[in-house]
């Protein structure tokens, strides 16, 4: 099958987003399918107003209509609601074609915390927005109930997974700091609540690992703390594994890859009781959600790696793509009396 996904989130942006969609495009495409991602790459783009380091396409339409044009593609899932996906959503709109969306960030949220727009007109835009899709796809059961409170229609979960052969406990980095050493690793910005973290009362160390529009503002605002910035690959597994427990403080987040990640590496979460921890964490196995960090971080240290390890096991890729690829939409093209097409013969 062609299946064209669009996306204004891809690389070099380092987040869940970019991870999951690039992932799911490997497992496509092992599984046989001809994959083509439209991405900000190759448009003009300006950067995304107070996070520079995201870039916005400009005037993307007669581009994307080429590009979907020439692919000719069987599904079309539109992931994101920037100017790439709403030209993607106009294009299937004006001829008619099935898509899917999928559901990634609690933007409504992130929008408030960055300028004074109610939450409920973001959701008004967004219900339209996803409203003309086939499915829109939510990562966990939380978020679902969430946006059909909100009267969004149409939902299916797609879960997320986790790479093993990347993240795992082996070949940890050896710090030579006080212990316990308490890990968060993610985007560095507002939304994630990190200071949160930074500012409680802990013994051990404080350690930061990633990049973001905050980093060099909480790097001079917290010298106590370790920031490593951005890491990547299994360098970035071995610098979590080398940690004692993994905090994740984000109130917004609807998933939480990291959350997954740093448990394939054998780190137990401390976390609060909102949507991605409560879905993700197995509270008083694999982690501690409560809305005190510091008690929470303290009870975590007494999980045990291995039943953290197990738990991510079962989050795996292979089984996310297949569940992504039975939620697509299949695009039926007319073919003359007749004639044959590659897209009637498949």
């Amino acid at each position: 099958m062609r299946i064209a996904i669009i996306t204004d989130a891809w690389h070099p942006q380092v987040n869940g987003v970019v991870r999951t969609l690039d992932t799911t495009r490997q497992w496509l495409a092992r599984r046989g399918h001809d994959v083509r991602v439209i991405t900000p790459d190759g448009f003009r783009t300006v950067p995304c107003p107070t996070y520079p380091s995201i870039r916005l396409a400009v005037l993307p339409g007669a581009k994307v209509r080429a590009a979907l044009d020439a692919f000719v593609p069987e599904a079309i899932h539109i992931a994101t609601e920037g100017p790439l996906g709403q030209a993607a959503h106009r294009y299937c709109a004006r001829r008619g074609l099935p898509f899917t969306t999928s559901f990634h960030t609690q933007f409504p949220e992130y929008l408030r915390l960055r300028a004074p727009v109610p939450v409920a007109w973001t959701y008004a835009w967004l219900r339209r927005f996803h409203a003309r899709a086939a499915r829109t796809l939510v990562p966990t059961p939380t978020q679902l109930a969430k946006l059909e409170a909100r009267g969004f229609a149409n939902l299916r979960l797609w879960s997320r997974g986790v790479d093993t052969d990347i993240f795992n406990p082996h070949e940890a980095v050896v710090y030579d700091w006080p212990r316990p050493i308490v890990v968060y690793m993610g985007r560095v910005a507002i939304e994630k609540n990190i200071e949160a973290f930074l500012e409680a009362s802990i013994p051990g160390t404080k350690l930061v690992i990633g990049d973001g529009p905050d980093l060099e503002r909480l790097r001079a605002r917290h010298p106590e703390c370790r920031f490593l910035g951005a890491k990547s690959g299994r360098d970035l597994a071995r610098h979590v594994a080398g940690g004692d427990v993994f905090v994740f403080p984000s109130r917004t987040d609807t998933f939480g890859l990291v959350l997954l990640e740093a448990m394939a590496c054998g780190l137990p979460v401390a976390a609060y009781p909102v949507q991605g921890p409560l879905d993700v964490v197995a509270d008083g196995v694999t982690g501690c959600l409560g809305e005190n960090l510091a008690t929470a971080i303290a009870r975590a240290l007494s999980m045990r790696p291995s039943d953290c390890i197990e738990h991510a096991a079962r989050y795996t890729w292979a089984a996310c793509t297949a569940a992504f690829e039975g939620h697509l939409a299949p695009i039926v093209r007319r073919v003359p009396m007749g004639t044959t097409s590659a897209a009637s013969a498949e």
